[in-house]
């Protein structure tokens, strides 16, 4: 009797152990999907890290939809269907959102040119007269 108890206890333990496992591995999914999307009532949160309501609310359907077997491409491609690109806190670098990425590097290289072209003008020494 004693060894059913033990053997009975043993395989309890390891199923639990099993299940904190593939939770652990759910949870880490979820965080990972969840930190790229961002929340609609912060917008500068993602819903990993946003105490809303409706970001929690997201964060369960994330859970959801993993633990039924969607992968997580197929999870933002619902919530970009869903909400529109927008709702990615990095968006893809192609069509405008190109300009995203872009933009700052332009801008610095063009200030830059702006800034040797003014101490250029200005420390060249002017030709001696006459």
């Amino acid at each position: 009797m004693t060894a059913v108890m033990v053997t009975t206890s043993a395989m309890g333990q390891s199923v639990t152990g099993a299940t904190v496992a593939v939770d652990t591995v759910l949870d880490r999914r979820t965080r990972e999907v969840a930190s790229e999307l961002r929340c609609p009532v912060c917008q500068g949160l993602s819903i990993a890290d946003s105490p809303s309501e409706l970001a929690q609310e997201m964060k369960g359907l994330v859970r959801e939809q993993l633990a039924s077997g969607k992968s997580p491409e197929q999870v933002r491609a619902y919530f970009i269907d869903k909400y529109g690109e927008w709702v990615l806190l990095a968006p893809k670098p192609e069509g405008f959102n190109l300009l995203v990425y872009l933009l700052p590097a332009a801008l610095v290289m063009g200030g830059g040119w702006f800034v040797w072209r003014y101490v250029r003008r200005h420390t060249d020494t002017p030709a001696e007269q006459v």
